[in-house]
């Protein structure tokens, strides 16, 4: 995922080249990774952080605890940590932190690797509009991103986050329908990949209901009505959604435990005022 950000931001930043470092665990990957994007790599996590203007914490949630103890001591004041680190809370970010650092969690989605993820995020306590904008112009590198209380980021994750994977399922499934009834494997799959970005294509484009979209196509008596029947008596809505609950629910069980007591918190810290970029 951090890869994807940094192609993302070599697309679409100008002088991305010298101003994303990457870096990890792995030197003789992180090289081999900064050459294909075309950007630079760090002998280390502080090295990389020391004069970074955002900080992109793009791990799993079990080895952040490990980073963040690296790189605190060398994190810049007024600099922004983004973390895309499923189920940690801000709150458990800001107390790994220098005092006052803004955070922003975001959830982004596989499809980020060809900048077309569906990325909710939220601020932390000290974060402020120029943390905003210094996150946005990464995850609008990737896709699309959108605002939400931290409250809901466990719901992102059940919808969007993983959200792929129900649509994968489901071009898999028609793709195999295709099959059944004739047709061959490439076109069967051309034709439902090409319905399901058309028909999400139609929906933002008119910005109408998906249900309203839906009647256009059911006519009296026709194959959408006998398929949406068939479909109804399936239960495929009330699949999807229990799918989507469930998700939710495991993203609420992984992040409990990483969750910091309240009477822990320091009180916030107002962010720094908007400077020149570093």
């Amino acid at each position: 995922m951090g890869l994807a950000m940094a192609r993302g931001l070599v697309a679409t930043m100008k002088g991305a080249t010298s101003r994303v470092v990457l870096s990890g665990k792995d030197l003789v990957r992180v090289r081999s990774s900064a050459r294909q994007v075309g950007v630079r790599a760090a002998v280390s996590n502080r090295d990389a952080v020391r004069s970074a203007e955002t900080i992109v914490l793009s791990v799993k949630p079990q080895i952040l605890p490990g980073v963040l103890e690296e790189i605190r001591s060398a994190v810049p004041q007024g600099s922004t940590v983004l973390s895309i680190a499923a189920g940690v809370p801000t709150a458990a970010l800001e107390s790994s932190l220098p005092a006052g650092t803004g955070v922003v969690r975001a959830m982004p989605n596989v499809a980020a690797s060809v900048r077309a993820s569906a990325t909710a995020y939220c601020l932390g306590r000290s974060a402020g509009p120029r943390d905003r904008r210094r996150a946005l112009e990464i995850l609008n590198a990737i896709g699309t991103a959108v605002e939400v209380d931290e409250s809901l980021m466990d719901a992102v994750t059940g919808l969007s986050g993983t959200g792929p994977l129900y649509l994968f399922l489901i071009l898999e499934s028609l793709s195999d329908a295709g099959v059944k009834v004739g047709l061959s494997r490439s076109v069967a799959s051309q034709l439902a990949i090409q319905t399901l970005v058309g028909s999400a294509q139609l929906v933002r484009s008119t910005g109408e209901h998906p249900a309203k979209l839906r009647d256009l196509v059911t006519s009296p008596g026709g194959t959408a009505i006998t398929a949406l029947h068939s479909l109804e008596r399936s239960g495929l809505k009330a699949m999807l959604m229990d799918a989507v609950e469930a998700a939710t629910r495991r993203s609420e069980e992984l992040g409990r435990a990483r969750r910091v007591p309240a009477s822990s918190l320091a009180p916030p810290v107002p962010s720094a005022s908007d400077g020149p970029n570093r």
